[in-house]
């Protein structure tokens, strides 16, 4: 914006005149600016709100399916000795279980090793550690040693010197792709195979004479063989090797390289060996299926009262986004708690949301048939507390008799859980078509339109239309209230010129008579 500087000769406010005169043009442009505003906290209030509406959706689609309903819980008789859990496909009964065997890694524990002087015997003056070297161990030479790994086949060769430390070696083994490690307190060298099972298991050998030595330097020989080149380390004093796991479930034998076993909906993982047979009892999971229901309720309360908070909320009348010269004669807790008022109203009676609202209250409320018999959320004890008895905004949320969590109906009789004892398949079936309508009563609201796009229960298509319009409308305004701006310090500047002159021909004239 130009600087101007106005009203030199004439004294008036020039400024104060010219904005007055104009006033008509700024009120226009301020009111679409508004306007605009508005609509932008709008869009922001419906996509926070779409988000949410999105995400139900997509929990309550889950929950259409026949195995969300299909729990089931499995306990052993021996904890100790397995661990099972129950998938829907599971057959509720008692079955049998023996573990044969349990999965084990190939592990090699090496001999205490020491720090030599000399003479090659212990130096019992200084302690072994990590950063010892091969030659402070009592070797000489340049050896190479090669570990297999069984899972991958690749075998690599490590090469020790006298000046290879004892953590270079325990690093190369674990580039090896086993595990190593080494126990300064008690002085020797821990490997292990990555993975349980005889196929992932690993080879330790010398390569030639001076990896004999290495190996026996590092405590991993302990054998009088080990000097033969290529002599696998297998002395069974150290070594323990890898082994599957086997179990018996109802009389059929299963063998795995770990010791996770999925058979027929059970996941059985093997503990210990058994002596003999021990039972696995599948049930129904009940508390699991409560739970189910119990979930979708609370997502579904949560949702519906933030909604009808937004459509009943308190009126903004009078209320409009402040421009920025009115923000600048208010506090920041003025500017936030004026805006606050006007941003929780936006939604107040939506046609769109009262729609949404309506749709889902009625799919809640409607009576659906199992096995020719019809039920409603109230057959089993879940129900509203009604307009007189429920919190503000909380008409439409449910409850369920019983529910241990809710004060408002933790003393009635659990229907609930009781029907799902009684009766798992009537309930899952109910609870099926339930979610089936609930989730069909918002697919509905978004599907795409000319209005709106898809996957959005509002308009968002007319209101981006309306925001680019505003833009457009403030775009015009905004040219005229220039042009007139401009106009009128035009009309006031050539006034100003004109006072300029004849204050200057007063002067000469004053200047004459006064000679």
């Amino acid at each position: 914006m130009p600087i101007r500087i106005t009203g030199l000769n004439s004294g008036l406010d020039t400024e104060s005149i010219i904005s007055a005169l104009v006033s008509s043009y700024s009120y226009k442009t301020n009111k679409y600016k508004k306007a605009q505003t508005k609509l932008s906290w709008k869009q922001e209030a419906w996509s926070t709100l779409n988000s949410k509406v999105y995400s139900f959706y997509n929990n309550v689609g889950k929950l259409k399916m026949s195995s969300a309903y299909n729990m089931r819980t499995a306990s052993v008789s021996d904890s100790t000795k397995a661990k099972v859990s129950a998938a829907s496909g599971a057959t509720n009964g008692v079955q049998s279980l023996e573990v044969l065997e349990v999965a084990k890694s190939d592990y090699l524990t090496g001999g205490k090793i020491s720090i030599k002087d000399a003479s090659g015997a212990e130096d019992k003056t200084k302690t072994v550690s990590s950063a010892s070297t091969l030659s402070e161990l009592g070797y000489t030479g340049t050896g190479t040693i090669e570990v297999t790994n069984k899972e991958t086949g690749k075998t690599t060769s490590i090469s020790v010197a006298g000046d290879t430390k004892i953590s270079d070696f325990v690093k190369s083994l674990s580039d090896a792709g086993v595990k190593a490690s080494f126990d300064e307190k008690n002085g020797r060298l821990f490997v292990s195979s990555a993975k349980t099972g005889t196929e992932n298991g690993f080879e330790l050998k010398s390569k030639n004479a001076d990896g004999d030595k290495a190996l026996l330097a590092l405590g991993l020989a302990m054998t009088s063989t080990v000097s033969d080149t290529g002599a696998k380390v297998n002395d069974d004093n150290n070594w323990s090797a890898a082994s599957d796991a086997k179990i018996k479930l109802n009389g059929a034998e299963y063998t795995s390289s770990t010791n996770e076993f999925a058979v027929n909906g059970l996941s059985v993982t093997a503990l210990a060996k058994t002596s003999g047979e021990i039972s696995v009892t599948v049930a129904t999971d009940s508390e699991g299926i409560y739970e189910q229901v119990k979930d979708l309720l609370s997502q579904y309360n949560s949702l519906i009262n933030e909604m009808n908070k937004l459509y009943n909320a308190d009126s903004a009348k009078g209320y409009e986004p402040l421009t920025d010269d009115e923000k600048d004669s208010m506090s920041d807790t003025e500017v936030e708690k004026w805006e606050a008022k006007v941003k929780d109203s936006l939604l107040r009676r939506d046609d769109s949301l009262e729609s949404l609202i309506s749709s889902m209250t009625t799919a809640m409320s409607k009576g659906y048939e199992v096995n020719g018999k019809t039920y409603y959320l109230t057959s089993f004890g879940i129900s509203t507390l009604g307009y007189m008895n429920s919190a503000k905004n909380e008409q439409y949320a449910y409850h369920i008799n019983g529910d241990a969590d809710d004060s408002a109906t933790s003393g009635k009789e659990d229907k609930l859980l009781a029907a799902i004892k009684e009766d798992p398949d009537s309930v899952a079936g109910f609870m099926q078509q339930l979610a089936t309508g609930l989730y069909d009563s918002i697919d509905k609201k978004m599907k795409t339109s000319t209005l709106s796009s898809i996957f959005k229960v509002y308009n968002d298509k007319e209101m981006a239309s309306e925001y680019s319009d505003y833009t457009t409308t403030i775009k015009k305004w905004e040219d005229k209230l220039s042009e007139q701006e401009d106009y009128y310090y035009k009309k006031f500047s050539a006034m100003e010129t004109a006072l300029a002159k004849l204050n200057s021909q007063t002067s000469s004239l004053s200047g004459l008579f006064g000679s």
